[in-house]
């Protein structure tokens, strides 16, 4: 193979490993946000004693209000039909959610769906990639080189352009989370129904911004813990690959 058409591969090549590397940092930024949200056992509960939200709540055993919360999750991955959840307050048999929070939730549901979703296409994607490289006709000597030494090369090259963009948003974001978190709101939502009243909220009362502060700190170290393992692991297949080749 000539050094222009080997170029011309070794481009083509990058550009499939970089879209798979930012397919891949989806999969892993969806995936924290559900470990955190699903995965962590008792996490709930820590956040309700450390801001102490039964106090803002009529009169509620914690086991009920994370009772709450199990359907208030299994809504919002699709595994509940409604949100119109009953529970003890006040001593009282009473719906937890008012009309205003159960429309809210289904915005929230669309937008979780949404994100699994991407997750799914990310991985469709990767694999369609991982098929056509399988499947790639060159000759075997050409094919093992270039796709050692490249395609690790162009992943970790996808996958440190998008950490970076990251964590220079995370560190914007962090300068003022209430700014940032308004902000967010503003972009997926295109209605005032996230804007609660505590008084007779109960879903304001129960998740504080706090709350998510804690949880986007956790999805941002999930997600990291993730992006650098994998990193690592295409770092040293680049670099033995590399050294391998020159000989």
């Amino acid at each position: 193979m000539n050094r222009t058409a080997r170029n011309k591969k070794t481009g083509f090549l990058y550009a499939i490993g970089i879209l798979c590397a930012f397919c891949l940092m989806l999969v892993f930024l969806i995936t924290a946000v559900e470990a955190v949200a699903y995965w962590t056992p008792g996490y709930y509960e820590k956040e309700y004693t450390k801001y102490q939200v039964l106090n803002d709540l009529p009169e509620m055993t914690m086991e009920d209000l994370l009772t709450v919360t199990d359907e208030m999750m299994a809504f919002l991955r699709g595994n509940r039909e409604d949100l119109h959840v009953f529970t003890t307050m006040g001593g009282e048999y009473r719906e937890f959610f008012n009309a205003r929070e159960i429309a809210h939730m289904e915005d929230v549901q669309t937008l979780f769906i949404g994100g699994l979703w991407s997750r799914r296409i990310g991985l469709l994607i990767t694999a369609v990639c991982a098929v056509f490289l399988w499947l790639w006709k060159d000759s075997r000597a050409d094919r093992k080189k270039i796709l050692s030494t490249a395609i690790p090369a162009s992943l970790c090259v996808g996958t440190g352009v998008f950490f970076t963009v990251v964590l220079v948003l995370i560190g914007i974001i962090s300068t003022d989370f209430s700014k940032y978190f308004i902000i967010f709101h503003h972009i997926f939502f295109n209605n005032d129904l996230w804007i609660l009243d505590p008084r007779t909220d109960m879903l304001i009362n129960i998740v504080p911004e706090p709350f998510f502060m804690d949880t986007a700190l956790r999805i941002a170290i999930v997600f990291a813990v993730l992006v650098l393992v994998f990193l690592g692991i295409n770092l040293f297949f680049w670099i033995r690959n590399s050294r391998r080749s020159r000989f």
